[in-house]
């Protein structure tokens, strides 16, 4: 533990209540001088904490940034955080950084998170709009031992986690677009990415990056995106903590992938269907085999989009980038 998470370990512990900085000078064996030195640092990362001479310090509130002293004290998960949790102000993409680390062997449950990213990854090489401060930026390492055929049910099962978030938590009405976006009235208020680095033997690792708008002002975002953005600012006209929603959303996310993990995948699949917003609508998809063009009418057991293409051949769509057609 770094001199600066022991000196807002113990302002923590104090719960607003004074700290005498003598006494925290001795219990840290520290000169007064040094305690000083953290304080202001910690008052400069936008931490409000009260100086008295005669008192000492108290801390009175702490700011909305998603260091592990924020997101991890608060955390109900097992897995998800509770060991390696690499925060950044900024950087360039937390799915690059993510993917290094699983390289060197990192444990499923590892998170990186940043701030802000100045190279923030989408799907089919696009860039995620990642100002600073504004949204949730992380990427996860897990380690599925689930059969390679399986690994598809990984996409589906961050995207319900995602909506039941925001629907739960701020009773949003987030409907899924097969197979990583997550929209709220039309707009886009996150996107995921899966990578997945895979052998004849199975799985080696699977790294899943969110994007996630939250109190992004809706005039801030550029014009040029495939589908209209929107946050959580944007849609409740107020800000949220996104420390809560950080904490919440790795609960979720836990609860989905055990129950993947058991073979139980019923639920998640369940919720997957009844908030898809392609199901029974006309779509067209670029695959790998070329454009699709049918009616959705399903989500099977491993997650692929199944498509009717009205000839009575049904397509069993893995991949693809996909419109909803307007109705006729």
């Amino acid at each position: 533990m770094t001199l600066r998470e022991s000196v807002l370990l113990a302002l923590k512990e104090k719960n607003g209540e004074w700290l005498s900085g003598e006494g925290l000078s001795i219990s840290l064996n520290i000169s007064r001088t040094m305690v000083w030195k953290q304080i202001k640092q910690l008052q400069a990362e936008g931490y409000v904490v009260d100086s008295s001479s005669k008192k000492g310090y108290r801390l009175m509130a702490c700011p909305d940034i998603l260091t592990a002293e924020e997101v991890c004290a608060g955390l109900t998960t097992e897995v998800l955080g509770r060991r390696d949790y690499f925060y950044y102000p900024s950087v360039d993409s937390t799915n690059k950084q993510a993917r290094i680390l699983a390289s060197e062997g990192y444990p499923e449950g590892t998170i990186v998170v940043a701030e802000m990213q100045t190279e923030g990854r989408g799907r089919r090489g696009r860039n995620w709009y990642s100002p600073p401060g504004q949204g949730i930026y992380m990427s996860l390492i897990l380690r599925p031992s689930i059969p390679l055929k399986e690994i598809s049910r990984i996409s589906l099962m961050k995207a319900v986690a995602v909506a039941e978030t925001l629907q739960e938590e701020l009773g949003l009405p987030a409907r899924i677009k097969w197979p990583n976006d997550v929209l709220i009235n039309d707009k886009k208020i996150a996107g995921l990415l899966s990578e997945a680095i895979t052998d004849m033997d199975g799985i080696e690792y699977i790294v899943i990056g969110i994007g996630l708008n939250i109190n992004n002002p809706e005039s801030d975002f550029p014009d040029d995106f495939r589908t209209d953005p929107t946050s959580i600012l944007a849609e409740k006209k107020q800000p949220v903590s996104r420390v809560k929603l950080m904490q919440r959303l790795l609960a979720k996310l836990e609860h989905h992938y055990y129950l993947l993990l058991k073979g139980d995948f019923a639920e998640t699949l369940s919720t997957g269907k009844r908030l898809s917003m392609v199901i029974g609508q006309m779509v067209s998809l670029e695959t790998s085999q070329g454009l699709v063009t049918g009616r959705a009418v399903d989500i099977d057991e491993d997650g692929f989009l199944l498509v009717d293409d009205g000839s009575g051949f049904q397509h069993t769509v893995i991949s693809g980038e996909i419109d909803v057609l307007p109705s006729r």
